[in-house]
């Protein structure tokens, strides 16, 4: 436990360092063999040592000096319905909240839009933070994908590992900092769906080796 504890804490101290996350906002969590670790509630990360970090169980019972995030009913809800999330990460970034706080959905402007598991971005509801409400917004919205923005809040990634959930929030947000500049220029022109089922399929083994 102590090493993913000290994985997830440098993690989120990556996050923050990376410009896609400021302060105590923003969570990471990571699974583990019968549950998973999170970054405890409102706990600035360069004031944490790794046992802040939270155990929460499969079902939902926190352990530990700290109490976890606010968010964890999300986090848990996706580790229970996508088992291929071995790491979450959630960030107030500046260019997918902006969107978010439009409730727009991301279009195929850009292949790289497969890189998050289909022809769109979609995003989730707005309900109130940490509520079981944005928890099913969030489920459905990852319907098929890795990433999703939450109305008037956020994003939300996920990926095999933290050292992959971290790169793909960093690509989601230069996505979304590219998308809302297109909408600068006008209407964005967008990619056919034969195109984007062509791309998709090539994203199946995209970064894996021999």
């Amino acid at each position: 436990m102590s090493d993913l504890a000290a994985a997830v804490l440098a993690t989120a101290r990556a996050m923050n360092a990376s410009g896609i996350n400021r302060g105590a906002a923003g969570n990471v969590s990571a699974r583990d063999a019968d549950g998973f670790l999170i970054t405890p509630t409102g706990m600035a990360y360069d004031r944490c040592v790794p046992a802040d970090m939270v155990k929460v169980g499969a079902g939902g019972t926190a352990q530990g000096r700290r109490r976890p995030s606010s968010e964890w009913r999300f986090h848990h809800d996706i580790y229970a319905t996508r088992p291929e999330a071995g790491a979450i990460i959630h960030a107030h970034s500046p260019f997918a909240t902006a969107l978010a706080c439009q409730e727009l959905e991301i279009p195929p402007f850009h292949y790289m839009i497969a890189r998050f598991g289909g022809d769109t971005v979609r995003c989730a509801a707005y309900a109130t933070f940490g509520t079981q409400e944005l928890s099913d917004a969030i489920i459905r919205a990852l319907e098929g994908r890795r990433a999703c923005l939450m109305a008037h809040h956020g994003m939300v990634v996920f990926g095999a590992d933290l050292d992959e959930a971290l790169a793909l929030a960093i690509e989601f947000e230069a996505l979304c900092e590219q998308f809302w500049r297109v909408l600068q220029l006008g209407t964005p022109k967008l990619l056919p769906a034969d195109e984007m089922a062509r791309v998709i399929e090539k994203f199946v083994s995209y970064g894996k080796q021999d």
